[in-house]
């Protein structure tokens, strides 16, 4: 599983080198309809059936959205930074025995108040976790988006691995169409000679079976294409009722010398590369400043705290000014030496009764204060410490999935590595057998019309080649994408040129 991903990996790159379109992708499901015939317009290359997959793949939306998600935490861990502010109003009607706001006293009467208070806090100090809490959160969205860059080249990857199935397809039916016209023309001859009595009449019997079983090649071929191309709609999630062709891509044949990077040199590049070894390598750092979160809670919480305060009573309508004046009031009575009763007088300074205002008692009543709030935590049932140690938990995860990323990396690396060499070898030898198969039909197919064999040996000898060829079809692509699957290790440009 692993090597097949790998492989199509490779093909993904494609892309880079296609140099065609990247607008059709939006309008590929639309011009590829039911019953429409195969022409320029339902033709996709490899970079349009990717595109079309990636618009239409489950799973890279679901990224899409955790990345979304990812950055909204980041944005608002931000705004913690900013002070908090509220508003607060309180409007309520009082009956019966009421405490009049003006004079602090009880009366009996129906009061209608209202409070109105502005509160602003903001955060100086608190261990830090504020400042560190942006950094995760920061790390954890570049890590989203390098997952999000994985699963694209996942899907990327099995799009490409279709793709090629179908590629090689076309290559198989064409091989069997070759093969069932030569077999024809064969048969045309022996079909001359045969009426000529030169030929016995059993070589055309054993050509006309030769001739059936190219023709079961050829449904076989197109069957395997027909379901190579199911599997790559499946891939780009559109439904399979669809009429399409994929462009051709002139793979030549490949050299044989020895690959140039070791093992070793691809690990490296590799590393330093891949989204997938991106992404864990910064889940590695947010899960080490989530420690440094957790340990700020042992710290002391510096808040500085404002204000702003007003209120209203109907029961202070009404308010006593002084005006100026003077008056003398009896407050009391002495005894004078005479027995007489003598009035005490008491100088009273006059006022005028004035209505004050609803805006003039807000005005009248604003308050406003400051203060500075320290939390210093002692005990809180070890809870601090418990979420420490689980943050520490959660690194050493993160840091053994980290590992298992880069081992499942290098054993990937490899398997492609020992992969290529065993694909050149059996592209080599391939390459061997066809030549000396077909030197060996040519050899059949003069024996034949000369008379020397019989249509079995020179059904043999066809079918020998045939079954070649077929092999190095496949030993061609096979060799020539894992060498690109390599050469994707190593960032190359890759070109099938």
């Amino acid at each position: 599983m692993q090597v097949a991903w790998k492989q199509v990996r490779v093909v993904m790159t494609l892309l880079l080198t296609t140099g065609l379109s990247a607008t059709y992708a939006q309008n590929t499901v639309s011009a590829v309809s039911p019953g429409s015939g195969t022409s320029a317009s339902n033709r996709l290359n490899l970079q349009q059936c990717i595109e079309i997959a990636q618009q239409n793949n489950i799973q890279i939306r679901q990224g899409q959205l955790t990345v979304a998600n990812s950055d909204l935490q980041l944005h608002q861990s931000r705004l913690n930074l900013l002070p908090t502010t509220n508003f607060q109003a309180n409007q309520g009607l009082n009956g019966g025995r009421s405490i009049n706001p003006q004079s602090n006293g009880f009366i009996q009467q129906s009061i209608s108040s209202g409070n109105y208070q502005l509160n602003a806090s903001a955060t100086l100090y608190n261990g830090m976790v504020l400042r560190n809490t942006i950094k995760q959160n920061d790390l954890i969205l570049q890590a989203s988006q390098q997952e999000l860059n994985a699963t694209k080249n996942n899907v990327s990857l099995t799009v490409a691995q279709n793709y090629l199935n179908v590629l090689v397809g076309s290559e198989q039916l064409a091989v069997a169409q070759r093969q069932a016209d030569v077999t024809r023309a064969q048969l045309d001859r022996t079909q001359r000679l045969v009426n000529a009595g030169s030929a016995p009449e059993a070589n055309l019997y054993e050509l006309r079976a030769t001739l059936a079983s190219n023709e079961v090649d050829i449904v076989t071929a197109q069957n395997t294409l027909d379901l190579a191309k199911v599997s790559l709609l499946q891939a780009m999630n559109v439904p399979i009722n669809q009429e399409f062709e994929v462009e051709q891509i002139n793979v030549p044949d490949p050299g044989l010398t020895p690959y140039e990077a070791s093992v070793q040199q691809l690990f490296d590049v590799a590393v330093g590369n891949l989204p997938e070894v991106k992404g864990a390598d910064l889940r590695v750092k947010g899960a080490a400043l989530g420690v440094q979160v957790a340990k700020g809670a042992l710290y002391p919480v510096l808040t500085l705290n404002g204000n702003l305060s007003s209120l209203y009573s109907s029961a202070a309508n009404q308010q006593q000014i002084p005006n100026g004046t003077t008056r003398q009031q009896i407050t009391g009575f002495f005894t004078d030496a005479n027995g007489s009763q003598v009035p005490v007088y008491t100088t009273i300074n006059g006022s005028d009764v004035v209505n004050v205002s609803y805006f003039n008692q807000i005005q009248n009543n604003f308050n406003r204060s400051a203060s500075l709030f320290l939390r210093v935590p002692i005990f809180q049932g070890n809870l601090s410490r418990n979420r420490i140690t689980t943050a520490k938990i959660q690194q050493q995860n993160a840091e053994l999935t980290a590992q298992n990323t880069r081992l499942t990396l290098r054993q990937q690396i490899e398997t492609a590595y020992t992969s290529m060499r065993a694909a050149a070898n059996k592209f080599k030898a391939t390459q061997v057998q066809v030549a000396s198969l077909e030197k060996a039909f040519q050899v059949a197919e003069s024996r034949l019309n000369a008379g020397a064999i019989n249509a079995t040996d020179y059904s043999i000898a066809k079918t020998n080649l045939d079954r070649a060829r077929n092999s190095l079809v496949q030993a061609k692509y096979d060799y020539v994408f894992r060498t690109k699957i390599l050469d994707y290790y190593q960032n190359k440009p890759l070109s099938f040129n």
